[in-house]
């Protein structure tokens, strides 16, 4: 199966959990009665990650996904973004982030790379505060 396979097959899992026939659970969750499992899942895969073991990562970040997924099908639910524009914006800053490959900068050292990067994430912030939908808030 395709990665593009397994990816649309994924997105469909949870618009049949939060569908009519689906998961009295995960129906009723919102962004906020989550939090505590997305910081269970981040210290679960931090911990993952100290260990090297490379079945546990993979199981945790799998579960990091899930979150994600969830996150993002409560929000598709309510109008307001969905995965593809969560993959979309993530797309878009990486590349923003990274002129060095994806641009015309020419960097010599770990340290330009990084110094690049925070000056690029202060002015993202600065036109976020400007433009709150400039790093596409989403709306439909």
């Amino acid at each position: 199966m395709s990665p593009k396979t397994k990816f649309i097959r994924l997105k469909k899992i949870f618009e049949i959990l939060h569908g009519p026939k689906g998961c009295l659970w995960d129906k009723k969750q919102t962004h906020k009665t989550l939090i505590s499992y997305l910081k269970e899942e981040t210290k679960e895969l931090a911990h993952a990650l100290r260990s090297g073991n490379c079945c546990h990562i993979k199981e945790e970040l799998g579960d990091v996904l899930l979150q994600v997924m969830l996150h993002a099908q409560i929000a598709s639910k309510g109008g307001s973004f969905d995965i593809e524009d969560v993959l979309d914006g993530l797309i878009k800053k990486i590349k923003r982030r990274h002129p060095h490959v994806f641009g015309k900068i020419k960097v010599k050292s770990v340290r330009e790379i990084k110094a690049n990067w925070e000056k690029i994430k202060m002015r993202e912030k600065k036109d976020q505060t400007k433009n709150p939908d400039f790093l596409g808030a989403f709306r439909r």
